[in-house]
């Protein structure tokens, strides 16, 4: 197969223009191309009245040697990468300890199945519970103003990731395609084909949510165990000067399982976990984040201001942005986990505090759009330790929750209102989507000055570049905190903690990932170190052929 890139057509062109336009670049004829497949479409919105539609494709050409060497030197020509995905390793015989998992979100979602498909038949456990009981414990919160702190937004089955937009995109490098073994196995488990090849592919919290269902069951049927409600209390660490061993894990029931590779997926939010492993000697040290606010517009507004007269096409879907700005008071602020056509959820963990975040179904089509718009915060702002950064976010959790009435209710705030200083008192023809409500109060109590003022310079700013962004009624609703882990448990090249063998660091909560696709292809490679270090240690005469 040849791989052909960086081939722009219009938005509406015809069918027929896609395999005109390989004939050309190859300059074959018809009758020498026998098939082509999309690898990805994305499209280039830079002059909304003239979009157009970027495309990757591979082409499968008679006399491929001879064509590829007619046009060397042509970069956008070239061999097609192999993309399948080999396994590292297959289990031995006799697997005298079973790896255990922590943790059933993106992350340790992956990093069970792969395990599970090399044979190594995972122990999973997951704090919170199953998808369906879990969504119904975060409805309570978010209509009754219940909140159960081990099943929510945070945790249960599906991690964070599956109350979102479901973003299938990432900046990570990716020299082993293990993004699309990634894909491939949602795509299995329920996925539209078409996150395969669209430019900004994503899923929706409902498609989420039977996907995994699905993934769970295969984990299941190759073996694996997945144990809900099974929260992790401690974990047995044979210490032998500065480094130490896993052992094995202690449960909230009492229960212990032994074991001596462990991978720790428990995402961005497991405070508690956090404070456990911190006062069992394992290392870990703050690491940058980002705080902020929630920003509401129409969605309306948005597509007219991405896509100008082709607002509405279908093939564009509802409009996204993302915005940057440098302020002169040194700090960056930008807009974060963009959710077109969706809501801002409440997303807390812990009583007495507001968290927000955003979340999209697959079809986009609510009214209001939605984003994080934050600013970045480093150890200098909080210097007291490891732990020092959840401390940040809790005390700036719980100012929420107060000036939201301490009823789980989140503090809003007009734009123009908090450009202008003044508390809001009611809100206008922007109707937030946060339940269990919003109430209208002044902002600036919400977050470290320093942040404040940062996001009162760049709004305006970020109206320059989208326009109408700072339009007066849009809604402002405190507080982002949960944009990362504030810290980072550090490894080393064999994936597993620096000071503590057997325990393998993973995804967003370790500080290795962020957002579903990244921490997905952490988890693979994480399952990769635990099963390369497990075969290691097995007697050759027990290991499959």
């Amino acid at each position: 197969m040849l791989r052909l890139t960086e081939i722009k057509l219009p938005l509406d062109h015809a069918a027929s223009a896609v395999e005109a336009v390989i004939l050309q670049r190859l300059k074959i004829g018809a009758d020498a191309l026998i098939r082509f497949s999309i690898v990805r479409r994305g499209y280039d919105a830079r002059r909304p009245s003239a979009i157009a539609l970027i495309y990757t494709l591979d082409a499968e050409v008679k006399n491929e040697t001879a064509v590829l060497a007619r046009l060397q030197g042509d970069r956008r020509v070239s061999i097609a990468p192999d993309t399948s995905y080999q396994f590292v390793a297959t289990a031995p015989v006799r697997l005298a300890l079973r790896p255990v998992v922590i943790g059933f979100g993106p992350c340790g979602l992956f990093a069970a199945l792969l395990l599970a498909q090399m044979g190594f038949r995972p122990i999973v456990l997951e704090r919170g519970k199953e998808v369906r009981e879990r969504t119904k414990d975060t409805w309570e919160l978010w209509r009754k103003s219940k909140l159960n702190p081990e099943s929510n937004v945070q945790f249960g089955e599906g991690g964070a990731g599956t109350f979102s937009d479901g973003k299938l995109h990432s900046q990570i490098k990716d020299p082993r395609h293990l993004g699309r073994k990634v894909l491939t196995e949602f795509v299995k488990a329920g996925a539209p084909e078409e996150i395969l090849y669209l430019g900004k592919p994503h899923i929706g919290t409902f498609r989420l949510v039977s996907m995994v269902e699905n993934m769970r069951a295969t984990i299941r049927q190759l073996g694996g165990e997945i144990r809900f409600q099974s929260k992790i209390v401690d974990i047995d660490i044979e210490r032998s000067g500065d480094s130490g061993q896993v052992r094995g894990v202690r449960l909230a029931g009492g229960d212990s399982i032994a074991t001596d590779h462990v991978v720790l997926a428990v995402g961005h939010s497991a405070r508690d976990t956090f404070e456990m492993l911190h006062a069992r000697g394992v290392y870990m040290e703050a690491k940058p984040f980002s705080i902020g606010f929630r920003i509401e517009h129409p969605q309306s507004l948005i597509d007219r201001a991405r896509f100008g007269k082709n607002a509405g096409h279908p093939l564009l879907g509802a409009a996204d942005y993302k915005l940057v700005h440098h302020c002169k008071n040194g700090r960056s602020v930008y807009s974060f986990c963009m959710c077109p056509g969706g809501t801002v959820v409440a997303a807390a963990s812990e009583p007495g505090r507001v968290v927000t975040n955003g979340m999209s179904q697959y079809s986009r089509n609510e009214r209001n759009a939605n984003a994080g718009i934050v600013v970045g915060v480093t150890p200098t702002d909080y210097p007291e330790g490891p732990l020092a950064g959840v401390a940040f976010q809790r005390h700036w959790e719980a100012r929420a929750f107060e000036a939201g009435g301490g009823d789980y209710r989140a503090p809003a705030q007009r734009l123009g209102d908090f450009l202008a200083g003044r508390p809001s008192t009611a809100l206008g023809s922007v109707q937030p989507s946060y339940t269990p409500g919003v109430r209208p109060t002044d902002l600036g109590a919400c977050a470290p000055d320093y942040v404040v003022e940062a996001i009162r310079e760049a709004l305006p700013a970020f109206d320059k570049q989208l326009k109408g962004f700072a339009m007066h009624d849009a809604v402002l609703t405190a507080v982002e905190t949960r944009t990362s882990s504030p810290l980072r448990i550090k490894r080393d090249a064999a994936y597993q903690s620096v000071n503590t063998r057997g325990l393998y660091p993973a995804g967003e909560g370790a500080g290795y990932a962020g957002g579903i696709l990244s921490a997905a292809v952490d988890g693979i490679e994480v399952a990769e170190a635990v099963a390369r270090s497990i075969v290691a240690r097995a007697p050759v005469h027990g290991v499959n052929s």
